[in-house]
């Protein structure tokens, strides 16, 4: 579970420890690895109760104190100093949700466990003001090379959607109402597994993608910062999901939102900010799993069922009245350019990250995106276009066009939906079967 102990008073590093050093490069928390629930007991104090039955619960497993250390370029908003990882600054970072909180985001090392797990519990010390938060996602590696979508960890243990051996922790910091944030002093961790091992899957049986109709927005604000910490350009291409769940590292695809308009134009564009409306909804997870409004019908978004049927009230999660039933965002260039939409519309999404099975990353060269063509070859019609780093689903390879490309020079083109064609040369990706 994640256990928040709001402290007054001077920052402590573990075990009550005042902090060696300082600066804003490094949280002076030390990297302690657990050698076992007894170490830790003496580095950190006593563990909750559920903490240590989720420890304890199954053999072998793996503890360890994170080291909160703000550097590598893929954290945001977010400085180690006086013995803590505080919030960088007061700008709201959730753009697409105009949410009325600041918030940073600590992303840790990915962790690579000596046996396999598929629960992560967490506890964290921190100093929380009036109203502020430590939230704690969790992720592993899949066996198709790509990772989970991101688990909330409280008020129970993260379970992932399958065992792995490598796991990455997100700490994100909410600011209370006044603006007042948190200040993180230590994330204990423990990982274990719960299932026994399952019987094994072929891999040439992929699990299919999640897929629902919503209402797209465009969402603009050019210049501002969005919750993965990336600066909005004109003509730009991402999306924004309601959720933190789905919210990929800064520059990186991992989490891609296939989204096709009326028109029959789609585009694959990498979430990278929250919203709009919400930042706990993520409809696109069964009831079992979804963080907020788990009585909803699977792939309704809050706002959707707020506007139409005045669902909570017809207001959003903070409180709102709910103008538009949107439950994606699309940045000016997906909006215009991939999908050549002029107004807001209802678009069909795909979560590619629900589903297993191969997958590459668009490496266009020179574009900001790779156009995707209707049949192997540069002379059939521009059906969408892919933005550079996002993930695609690669079905098989067709003999097309030849072209050259980041990936060398391929007369193969890969298939990445019906009739939807791009050029092998241009996306990082595993060998796949002729179609």
């Amino acid at each position: 579970m994640t256990r928040t102990t709001a402290r007054a008073g001077r920052d402590r590093g573990p075990g009550g420890r005042a902090p060696r050093g300082g600066g804003t490069a490094r949280a002076a928390l030390g990297a302690v690895l657990a050698a076992g629930l007894t170490v830790l007991a003496l580095l950190a104090g006593p563990l909750s109760a559920p903490a240590r039955a989720a420890a304890a619960a199954s053999s072998p497993g793996d503890t360890w104190i994170a080291e909160l250390a703000v550097e590598g370029g893929d954290d945001t908003n977010v400085v180690a100093a006086a013995g803590a990882v505080r919030l960088a600054g007061t700008t709201v970072r959730a753009q697409s949700a105009r949410s009325p909180l600041a918030e940073g985001e600590l992303l840790l090392a990915p962790r690579r466990t000596a046996t396999p797990v598929d629960r992560v519990a967490a506890d964290v010390t921190a100093d929380l003001p009036p109203g502020a938060e430590v939230l704690v996602d969790v992720r592993g590696l899949r066996a198709d090379g790509t990772w989970s979508g991101w688990v909330t960890t409280g008020p129970g243990p993260a379970v992932l959607p399958e065992a792995t051996t490598q796991v990455q922790v997100r700490a994100t910091l909410v600011a209370g109402p006044a603006g007042s944030g948190p200040a993180l002093q230590r994330l204990w961790l423990a990982a274990d597994r719960t299932r026994a091992a399952a019987p094994a899957v072929p891999t040439t049986i992929p699990i299919p993608a999640v897929s629902t109709r919503v209402f797209a927005t465009r969402e603009g604000l050019v210049g501002g910062t969005t919750a993965n910490g990336h600066v909005i350009t004109p003509r730009d291409h991402f999306v924004a999901l309601p959720s933190r769940r789905g919210l990929s590292p800064r520059n990186t695809g991992d989490y891609t939102a296939k989204v096709c308009a009326p028109n029959g134009r789609c585009a694959w564009s990498p979430v990278w900010d929250v919203g709009p409306w919400n930042t706990t909804d993520d409809y696109w997870n069964p009831s079992a799993v979804r963080q907020s409004w788990k009585g909803l019908p699977h792939g309704t978004p809050e706002a959707q069922a707020a506007h139409q049927q005045r669902y909570n009230g017809g207001k959003d999660g903070f409180g709102r009245t709910v103008a538009n039933p949107a439950g994606i965002d699309l940045a000016d260039g997906t909006f215009s350019d991939d999908l050549a939409l002029t107004d807001n519309s209802w678009v069909t999404v795909t979560y590619l990250w629900t589903a297993t099975g191969p997958s590459g990353l668009a490496r266009p060269t020179g574009a900001p995106t790779l156009v995707v063509r209707s049949a192997p070859t540069d002379t059939s019609s521009a059906v969408g276009a892919v933005a550079a780093g996002a993930r695609v689903a690669v079905a098989c390879s067709a003999a097309g066009r030849l072209r050259s490309g980041t990936q060398g020079t391929s007369s193969s083109w890969l298939r990445i939906g019906p009739n939807q064609y791009v050029p092998a040369a241009g996306v990082e990706a595993p060998r796949v079967a002729s179609c």
